[in-house]
């Protein structure tokens, strides 16, 4: 199994339906050294307003979001799911848990 850090769009019960075929159970947590960005993504109907995390240089900026745990086979499902302007790498929350999340790329 798979730790995911959510802080987006990973967090709304219609996309996860959509991804997993069921809603995910998580837990609030932080990420500190990221920060939130402005994204604007192409899509079949024009462009979408999104976020990304990028590092930050502050060490106490935080993300606020969801920890998800989820199978190999989920994490692979996100990984199609997540444009090519995102990639993902693990990261240290907050809480101590190894997660990975979705980063500008």
């Amino acid at each position: 199994m798979e730790k995911l850090f959510s802080y987006g769009t990973l967090r709304s019960k219609e996309i996860q339906r959509q991804i997993f075929n069921r809603v995910l159970t998580g837990t609030a947590d932080q990420v500190l050294g990221y920060k939130l960005k402005s994204l604007k993504i192409e899509e079949e109907f024009g462009m979408a307003d999104y976020v990304v995390a990028v590092a930050s240089e502050n060490p106490t900026d935080i993300i606020h979001g969801v920890i998800f745990t989820i199978s190999n086979a989920d994490l692979a499902k996100v990984d199609l799911f997540e444009s090519n302007a995102y990639r993902r790498v693990q990261v240290t929350l907050q809480s101590g848990e190894t997660a990975w999340i979705y980063i500008e790329n």
